[in-house]
């Protein structure tokens, strides 16, 4: 059937800004899930475990099936985030060891939301560095509760890791995923007649899965033990994003409150989290390992529903947190987000950009359109797939079609020249080698010497 301009326009008529209109400085929430397979909340398509608060963030504002982050584990994801810029500018490709962090020269968004007027907290989990002048409020955040490292048990099997409230230790709490909920109501009470930004980051659900008791009865009908315990450890998370949207209806806030959900990268390739049809996960580059739920909710200037194919990323949190703040992006921060509101509001049908960049170690990927070229391990030859037909990525398209693995090889290679080598090591990163790599690290030998990745 023949398609009439309607046919074009419609979608983006039902993505229309209401007509009430926010304040010049909306609050800004940032809720990041951690290790959360694609596949693994309601609106997404998860059937064993319901997620009807995050599930209302799709509902009452704007979902996107092709959003990403930029990396494909924890922490350089998070660095691509915080700062609005590609983390391979600043060589930070993989987990740090200690000692590293996020590079200082990086300005962080919470540094830029308090120069725009924002009163800033983070609470949940940092894993951008753990020295004095790497942690929260040493980056621009006013108010810090919870975790420097990766997983709530990464320093010693059954001891957990140090829980911090500023710069001093507290007591570990009963349920993390809890206590950080409650943390962030707290903020929020407190901060209420000011503008403010909060980070929230959950340690959920990332290993090892726990949760109250009385969240794992209610999955007792699930026979595999690992997903059961999975399942509880997403309906904490999930209601305790729910009584946070709560506290905002609360407080009438809710309206003027912009809020992003994600989850840092993709789930592991495991039997026990789903990540639907998407090839690979956690550790790789593959879409399993970078695809991730992506939600917008801004309710009074988003129209709800609203599902949009178009390729976004994290890093653009920033410049439309900014841009929601009536703040100008200046050219000379190099940021590599774009703002996304014309494109939340209707206003446009495409973002100002070329292309999305990757590279872990030895694995490298770029995503142009509905082209992907990807090379996730040490031993394949880049692949090219048509991931808007192929999204499982089993059909490598690269014999039949050499000019677009040529062009999209020179599209990475001109973004990769602007970047600089990894500044630390880290022997997991190269695809194939994983396994091998994890049990060489439990040894206490050193990792291989990485070489920064180059295009055949």
């Amino acid at each position: 059937m023949r398609k009439s301009i309607f046919d074009f326009i419609l979608p983006y008529l039902l993505c229309l800004p209401w007509l009430a209109s926010a304040a010049d400085k909306p609050n800004i929430l940032v809720i990041v899930a951690d290790d959360m397979g694609y596949a693994d909340s309601g609106v997404q398509g998860c059937k064993d475990v319901a997620t009807p608060n995050i599930d209302s963030l799709a509902k009452n504002g704007v979902r996107f099936p092709n959003g990403y982050v930029s990396g494909c584990v924890c922490s350089p994801s998070r660095a691509g985030l915080i700062t609005g810029r590609y983390q391979q500018r600043c060589g930070h490709d993989s987990n740090p060891k200690r000692e590293f962090g996020l590079d200082l020269k990086e300005t962080t968004m919470a540094q830029r939301m308090k120069e725009a007027g924002y009163v800033t907290g983070i609470t949940g989990k940092w894993h951008l560095g753990e020295l004095k002048e790497q942690m929260p409020l040493a980056r621009g955040f006013d108010e810090f509760y919870g975790i420097l490292p990766h997983g709530i048990a990464a320093e010693k099997k059954g001891s957990g890791v140090p829980v911090y409230r500023g710069w001093e230790r507290v007591e570990t709490p009963p349920d993390h995923t809890v206590k950080f909920g409650e943390e962030a109501i707290a903020f929020i009470e407190r901060h209420k007649g000011e503008p403010w930004f909060l980070y929230l980051p959950f340690t959920a659900v990332h290993a090892p899965h726990v949760a109250p008791d009385s969240y794992v009865q209610k999955f007792a009908s699930i026979e595999d033990k690992g997903r059961r315990q999975l399942c509880a450890m997403i309906s904490v998370m999930d209601d305790q994003i729910g009584a946070v949207l709560a506290k905002l209806r609360d407080l009438k806030l809710e309206e003027n409150t912009l809020i992003f959900f994600i989850s840092d990268n993709g789930g592991p390739k495991s039997r026990t989290v789903h990540n639907g049809p998407l090839r690979g996960g956690k550790w790789m580059l593959w879409e399993g390992g970078i695809r991730v739920p992506f939600m917008v909710q801004w309710k009074g200037r988003l129209a709800p529903g609203c599902v949009l194919d178009t390729q976004v990323i994290a890093l653009d949190f920033l410049p439309t947190a900014l841009a929601a703040a009536n703040r100008d992006v200046k050219p000379e921060w190099k940021l590599d987000g774009v703002n996304l509101l014309p494109l939340l509001e209707g206003r446009a049908d495409k973002l100002p950009r070329e292309a999305l960049f990757w590279r872990f170690g030895v694995q490298f990927a770029v995503r142009q359109g509905d082209w992907k070229l990807v090379k996730a391990s040490r031993d394949m030859q880049p692949a090219l797939f048509n991931v808007a037909a192929d999204l499982s990525e089993t059909n490598d398209l690269a014999a039949q079609q050499p000019d677009k693995v040529k062009q999209l090889t020179a599209l990475w290679d001109a973004w990769n020249a602007q970047n600089i080598p990894p500044r630390w090591e880290d022997p997991r990163w190269n695809g194939s080698e994983e396994k091998a790599a994890n049990k060489q690290l439990k040894k206490g030998k050193k990792g291989r010497n990485p070489q920064t990745p180059t295009s055949p």
